[in-house]
């Protein structure tokens, strides 16, 4: 019978015996150049170094059959190849010179450097390999049986509840103990040393953590659902609005300017709407909703949108301080206090107190003949006052209004081109207007008749304006009836009109806007005296011999009536 790998008439093939040839485990190959069956090396003609290299002896072959294990050869010593000295200094290490004989790879290797290795003779080598006959072949690993009709065990520490996984080995709980024992230096070791650093496993948490983590997210859901469910009631839902007229009695400030938004958060603030958005639909549904003026409302709480927009359109429900045209300012002091519940008086202090921080023009003259330097300044307009609030604000807005509506009418640019001295001189003139002309029509020519008594050559009245408008306002009344001339003339007052020459000393009142137009452009005429006959009508004079005539006649058709 042949036995594979061997020929007829052989005996049988026995383990220990060698295997692949004659040279068995322990053989070599043909190294480079030589016959593979032990003829001499023939050097290849291109290659230059096989000239330089002696000859290697042939390592004495294993004989045929003889038994012996391959791997019970440690080291077996090599020839010493003779060093190449070509030109190059390649120092110690021993390169395999060309032409030399490839080493088994079974077999142990000389060291680079004089050394020899035995690469599976230490214990973290691996072993060496096998041959055929000796290989074992490794158990396949059975997969556990698995019945799906019995439940597994749960092992996660989320479920089973313990810190610690199940299964987890002892010798984790060791290392991790051993892991955090060390100090921070240890674990990272010195500059210069070579421990490595290891790492640690982290701790699993505790169930009650992740119940916390649990919680904080279902927390987090729960609050990212109703902004969002808010979100879609404010853009797509029905505003949340109240029902009916209201009830009982709230005072609203809109400031000027506002808008729809700003105007919204006012009353929800006050409590007169439910929501921001009731308001502002209701107000995009009213073709007038936009026309909302600035100013003080009484309005009423818990109203409904639609309810609220309608009585804020509506003219009766403002409550605003109005001050009218050519009003004193001894007269809207007390219209403040008045609206503010304060004792009579307040306000006046607070204006002479603070005038200088109430917000006066650079061009507003510090006379100290000058009664009062807001005179003129209170301009009138209605004012929004809620109660609670300061007389010293609502002088502020006064003020800075007046100052809004000069700069508009380019005061000074007019005054210069009127021969005034200053704006300050200009409201003057503009006050006298407005209390002397007793209707606007008539402003035009009032404003003249000032300009003309103010000429140098004015023979009619020699330079004096002769107003009984200014002694009212020094007596602090209003009456036609003064007295004779000559009396009004004794009065020594910066003011009196009938002594001094020129202007008085500043506005008597707070003119108004057709007045202040009047002063800057007066009608063109050579009237120097006016006399009002009837209600709508007043009679210009340009002497005074005329001008008598005119006012007995007025005093004559009053008579007879």
């Amino acid at each position: 019978m042949t036995e594979y790998g061997r020929g007829p008439g052989s005996e049988p093939w026995h383990p220990e015996d060698p295997l692949y040839g004659d040279q068995g485990w322990g053989g070599q190959q043909a190294a480079h150049g030589q016959s593979q069956y032990g003829g001499q090396q023939q050097p290849y003609p291109q290659d230059p170094y096989a000239q330089q290299q002696p000859q290697q002896p042939y390592p004495q072959q294993q004989q045929y059959g003889t038994p012996q294990d391959p791997y019970a050869q440690q080291q077996q010593q090599q020839p010493q190849q003779p060093q190449y000295n070509g030109g190059w200094d390649t120092g110690q290490q021993a390169g395999m010179p060309y032409g030399g004989q490839p080493q088994d790879p079974y077999q142990q290797q000389p060291g680079g450097y004089g050394e020899q290795h035995d690469y599976y003779g230490t214990p973290e080598a691996y072993p060496p390999p096998q041959p055929p006959g000796r290989r074992e072949a490794v158990p396949e690993q059975q997969a556990p049986d698995w019945n799906p009709d019995v439940p597994q065990e749960e092992t996660h520490p989320f479920f089973t509840g313990s810190d610690e996984p199940v299964g987890r080995d002892a010798r984790d709980d060791e290392y991790d103990d051993e892991y955090d024992d060390d100090s921070r230096a240890s674990r990272r070791g010195g500059r210069g040393g070579g421990e490595r650093r290891g790492k640690g496993k982290k701790k699993s948490r505790s169930g009650c953590a992740c119940l916390i983590v649990s919680v904080v997210l279902v927390g987090g859901l729960g609050g990212a659902a109703y902004l969002g469910y808010s979100y879609y009631q404010e853009q797509f839902g029905a505003a949340p609005d109240y029902a009916g007229d209201g009830s009982g009695q709230v005072e609203v400030e809109i400031p000027k300017g506002a808008l729809g938004n700003e105007i919204a958060n006012i009353l929800k603030k006050k409590g007169v709407v439910k929501s921001v958005g009731a308001f502002t639909s209701a107000q995009n549904s009213n073709p007038r909703g936009k026309f909302i003026q600035a100013g003080v409302y009484l309005l009423k709480e818990e109203m409904s949108a639609d309810n609220a927009l309608k009585m804020m359109l509506d003219p009766k429900s403002q409550n605003p301080l109005v001050i009218p045209e050519g009003t004193k300012n001894v007269t809207v002091y007390a219209m403040i206090d008045k609206r503010l519940g304060l004792k009579k008086g307040s306000t006046a202090e607070i204006a002479e107190t603070n005038a200088e921080s109430l917000g006066l023009p650079d061009w507003a003259e510090d006379n100290p003949e000058v009664k009062d330097p807001l005179e003129g300044f209170l301009y009138p307009a209605a004012y929004p006052v809620s109660k609670g609030s300061k007389p010293e604000d609502t002088l502020k807005r006064m003020v800075s209004r007046a100052n809004e509506e000069y700069g508009k009418a380019e005061v000074e640019e007019k005054a210069t081109k009127l021969g005034l001295k200053n704006p300050w001189q200009l409201i003057t003139v503009a006050s006298l207007v407005q209390v002397e002309g007793k209707y606007k029509h008539d402003f035009d020519k009032v404003a003249r008749v000032v300009y003309n008594r103010l000429k140098p050559g004015n023979t009619e009245t020699v330079g004096r304006l002769e107003f009984d408008s200014t002694v009212n306002y020094i007596k602090g009344q209003s009456t036609l009836d003064l007295g004779p001339v000559d009396g009004l003339r004794r009065i020594d007052d910066p003011y009196n009109t009938y002594k001094i020459q020129g202007l008085p000393a500043g506005p008597i009142s707070n003119p108004g806007a057709d007045a202040l137009h009047s002063a800057m452009n007066p009608a063109a005429g050579p009237w120097y005296y006016f006399v009002s006959v009837t209600e709508d009508k007043t009679v210009f004079a340009t002497t005074n011999e005329e001008h008598e005539r005119n006012r007995r006649k007025y005093e004559d058709e009053k008579a007879g009536q």
